[in-house]
């Protein structure tokens, strides 16, 4: 098991890793199509690539954001209640959050499929292939789907989830 868990931790790690990546390509496509631009030259479907990175930043970075308590939860009312109806509303929340993300998926991946069947291209100056794009919707929805079946199976095994919140809260004085 220890393996598996470090292969799944990995996994979301490589998906949080690639959601930066794609934060990074979107300012590097800022800036190179503000260069063109103060050099009279023109960089076709810049703004194309920017919005297909801001899609890979959005859905790589969702299974990631789950695991470090990123998401909003309503953390104010699972602290609130006692444990054992705390038990039962966070297998709800993590079991309806997977049914959720893999009927998504199911759907995402249909889109994408249409996409490549019929060889569908992007309106713009790009003529970029839609299913690469899209797929980035179906990976991303698959990790996510994995991660919520992750923490309700550890939930159901050990009693608690996995999310671990990782930030420094603001403490005023």
């Amino acid at each position: 098991m220890p393996a598996f868990r470090r292969v799944m931790d990995a996994l979301y790690l490589v998906s949080g890793l690639l959601a930066a990546l794609c934060l990074i390509a979107i300012l590097s496509l800022i800036v190179m199509q503000m260069l063109a631009r103060w050099t009279g030259e023109v960089f076709p479907g810049a703004p194309e690539y920017a919005s297909y990175a801001m899609a890979g930043a959005s859905f790589f970075a969702f299974a990631n954001a789950l695991g470090r308590g990123a998401h909003i939860r309503v953390s104010i009312l699972l602290n609130a209640v006692p444990g054992k109806l705390k038990y039962l509303m966070e297998l709800w929340c993590f079991g309806l959050g997977g049914i959720i993300s893999a009927y998504f998926t199911y759907h995402a991946y249909q889109f994408v499929y249409f996409s490549w069947r019929f060889n569908d291209i992007s309106q713009g100056q790009d003529k970029t292939l839609l299913w690469m794009p899209q797929s980035v919707m179906v990976i991303g929805g698959a990790l996510l789907t994995l991660a919520f079946l992750d923490n309700l199976i550890h939930l159901i095994l050990r009693g608690e989830h996995r999310i671990v919140r990782d930030t420094v809260a603001a403490h005023s004085e």
